[in-house]
């Protein structure tokens, strides 16, 4: 429905589409939601990538399994040397194209991430080394209800992506609203797959164990042949899928900040010099991000109940509801699925503001 309101209205961004059915603060607010929801993933990527190569509290990274411990599994530095050797030159990149060959890259790295761990746990279950896992979550305490809450608008970090909908769009070769679409459900079905591949391998390898980070838990023996061959397959290829999908949600961040900034200025593609500038403020933004939280869940918790379901949720459905009142009417269902989107985003908003609330209040007890 984004793409053929941004097709009828002559919509260039996700912002933009949301002006045109909600008018200017709107659109303000999209942007920043957009701002706030993409720096906290980046942020995620790098605290991942900072807990692999140096390790986290119950983890040993991966140097220090390498090298010992010494000042090169140091983990600002080690975060600081990825993002000024591998990150900047990417991120500095003008045009979305021009990184579809690093997304495609990252994508065979997932999958290739997904098939270990799958076989690791199915030759495990095999060999019945497996222990039986929970089915059911917990309900015995108010706690446990509400961090089984927390856990849904953490998901919906998973499934936002819908501000790159329009870039991509308006560089796809012949491009029409219905090639989109089949691209938006092909990249849709791959992501569910990895996502539920990723959750029940982790799960069955590690069970209770199992960290918010999973890629931390692959610094043990998994019980298997060449398993630490395998841990280190698994670990140093997701840091390199993160690397190479990072440019990709920094290029939306870069370019909802230039039109928030400079909304009255020359197009950012026209600019070198203030892509650059931004670019490096951005990176430096992001990297003091990753040095001050402490972890990926309290990252992933605050955007996920606000930002993640704003984007994903709440201005998609009230974008349709709104312009099919301007002479572009919805069918039956898809009206139903509208007002079903934006009733699941308010509900999935209470419920993880409200455990957040209660999950710092407790930590602070």
């Amino acid at each position: 429905m984004l793409v053929r309101f941004a097709v009828l209205y002559n919509a260039s961004s996700y912002g933009e589409v949301v002006q045109c059915a909600l008018g200017r603060t709107a659109k303000v607010l999209s942007e920043i939601c957009i701002i706030v929801n993409n720096a906290g993933v980046l942020v995620v990527y790098l605290i991942i990538m900072g807990d692999v190569m140096s390790g986290s509290l119950h983890h040993m990274g991966v140097f220090d399994q390498w090298l010992g411990h010494g000042v090169w599994d140091h983990r600002k530095m080690l975060i600081l040397l990825v993002v000024i050797v591998f990150l900047a030159p990417l991120c500095a990149l003008d045009k979305i194209d021009s990184l579809s060959l690093t997304s495609a890259a990252s994508v065979a790295l997932a999958i290739v991430f997904v098939l270990v761990c799958f076989s690791v746990a199915f030759i495990k279950l095999v060999e019945g080394k497996i222990e039986a896992p929970r089915l059911c979550p917990d309900f015995g305490s108010k706690k446990a209800i509400l961090d089984l809450l927390v856990v849904i608008p953490v998901m919906s970090n998973a499934y936002v992506c819908h501000f790159n909908v329009q870039p991509i769009y308006n560089e796809l070769e012949g491009r029409s609203p219905q090639k989109m679409n089949q691209v938006g459900r092909i990249t849709t079905l791959l992501c569910i797959m990895v996502y539920i591949s990723t959750a029940v391998s982790g799960y069955l390898l590690f069970g209770k164990g199992t960290e918010s980070d999973v890629l931390t838990n692959f610094d043990k023996d998994l019980g298997i042949r060449f398993s630490s061959t395998l841990n280190y397959v698994v670990r140093i290829g997701y840091i390199l899928h993160l690397v190479l999908v990072f440019p990709v949600v920094h290029f939306s961040l870069r370019q909802t900040v230039d039109a928030l900034v400079f909304d009255r200025s020359v197009p950012l593609s026209e600019s070198r010099k203030r892509s650059l500038t931004l670019t490096t403020i951005l990176l430096g933004m992001i990297y003091l991000g990753s040095t001050m939280i402490p972890n990926i869940w309290t990252a992933f918790k605050f955007t996920g109940a606000t930002t993640a379901v704003s984007l994903g949720f709440t201005f998609p459905s009230l974008v349709a509801l709104r312009l099919s009142h301007g002479g572009q009417g919805l069918s039956l269902g898809e009206k139903f699925l509208s007002w079903l989107m934006l009733v699941l985003a308010v509900a999935v908003s209470i419920f993880g503001v409200i455990g957040n609330i209660y999950s710092l209040k407790s930590q602070s007890q």
